[in-house]
């Protein structure tokens, strides 16, 4: 739902009460819809293989298929679904995204894993490519290092079978829209609450 009402300021520190009440309904608007928006950026995915034997959007819904198979919470198979979003904008540093998407919304722990499964995920190839596979050794003894490690052994690293039984996407629209209406941390949770 979009208005015509716009705030009148030109520079911040111009802006009135009125101002940022007319921002903060729009806001309201607008923010709960970020799951439709993710999911169309994840969209982005589907063709896009890299070389894999299966393109990066069917390797993110193997991963959640997998992670929700085994009974995990409903955040952590959005984490799961979405923690390779970040390929298409990021190639060198696509766990960032992800875990900067999902961090709002998801436990600290399902931060932690999407933002470092990059260098865990390495244990199962970087050799191959001249890097070191236990680069993911600097992290030992980090409180979710062995969840982080469980990640990537069994939902990530087994997620190129073009074979498995992968549920559609649509299985998980109603999870990403769900967790993306509020989030659990921001520096605006508490504008939201009293909204």
């Amino acid at each position: 739902m979009e208005s015509n009402e716009r705030a009148r300021f030109t520079a911040m520190t111009e802006g009135t009460q009125e101002d940022w009440a007319i921002i903060a309904r729009e806001a309201m608007h607008f923010a709960p819809q970020g799951g439709r928006r993710v999911l169309d950026h994840l969209k982005l995915l589907d063709g896009d293989d890299g070389g894999f034997p299966v393109d990066r959007l069917t390797h993110s819904l193997q991963t959640a298929t997998r992670a929700m198979r085994d009974g995990r919470p409903d955040s952590y198979v959005v984490m799961s679904l979405l923690h390779d979003i970040g390929d298409t904008l990021g190639a060198y540093n696509h766990p960032d995204i992800a875990a900067a998407i999902l961090k709002p919304f998801v436990s600290e722990e399902e931060h932690w894993i999407c933002q470092h499964h990059g260098i865990f995920q390495g244990y199962y190839f970087f050799h191959y490519i001249g890097l070191d596979r236990d680069m993911r050794e600097q992290f030992r003894g980090a409180p979710h290092f062995e969840s982080c490690a469980e990640f990537c052994a069994k939902y990530d690293q087994p997620a190129f079978d073009p074979a498995y039984d992968t549920l559609p996407l649509s299985v998980f629209e109603p999870m990403v829209m769900k967790l993306f209406e509020r989030p659990q941390t921001s520096i605006y949770k508490r504008a939201l609450e009293t909204a």
